[in-house]
């Protein structure tokens, strides 16, 4: 008895080359993620092609810099909400090059809690916060004691 490999794709002639249920020992290629196409057309230049990954990674990038020159809060935020901008840009655009990682649902959440994170977290900085709540002193003094 001889088992053939479980590989789900049909091959160039139309014929199903899954002759089993189960799957495959080793995996030999990966799904494309939903959204995962080009952002532009195929003639269009490679940078015009991925401007939605390029355009969020362009944001981080200012804002490393902003934090770089000593102005934390401000860059943080902007990292954040690049983040959230790729959140939204997920959720909008049919087609996102390669700021599709995993499936569309997967992308927004993970996208959208790192930069909802990111910016809470910035505006609670010390010194000088731009934002309290007063539950997570409490709750800190409490736990320390």
């Amino acid at each position: 008895m001889t088992v053939r490999d479980a590989i789900s794709a049909p091959d160039a002639q139309g014929k199903p080359r899954r002759t089993t249920r189960r799957f495959p020992l080793f995996t030999r290629d990966t799904a494309r993620p939903e959204g995962g196409g080009r952002a532009a057309p195929g003639d269009a230049p490679a940078p015009a092609r991925q401007w939605p990954i390029l355009t969020v990674l362009s944001a981080v990038a200012l804002g490393l810099l902003l934090t770089a020159f000593d102005a934390f809060r401000v860059g943080t935020i902007l990292i954040g909400a690049a983040l959230l901008a790729g959140a939204l840009m997920r959720w909008m655009l049919p087609s996102v090059g390669m700021l599709a990682v995993r499936s569309r649902f997967t992308d927004m959440l993970t996208y959208s809690v790192l930069g909802l994170a990111i910016v809470v977290l910035a505006l609670m900085a010390q010194p000088g916060p731009w934002l309290e709540i007063p539950f997570l002193d409490d709750t800190l003094h409490f736990t320390v004691r």
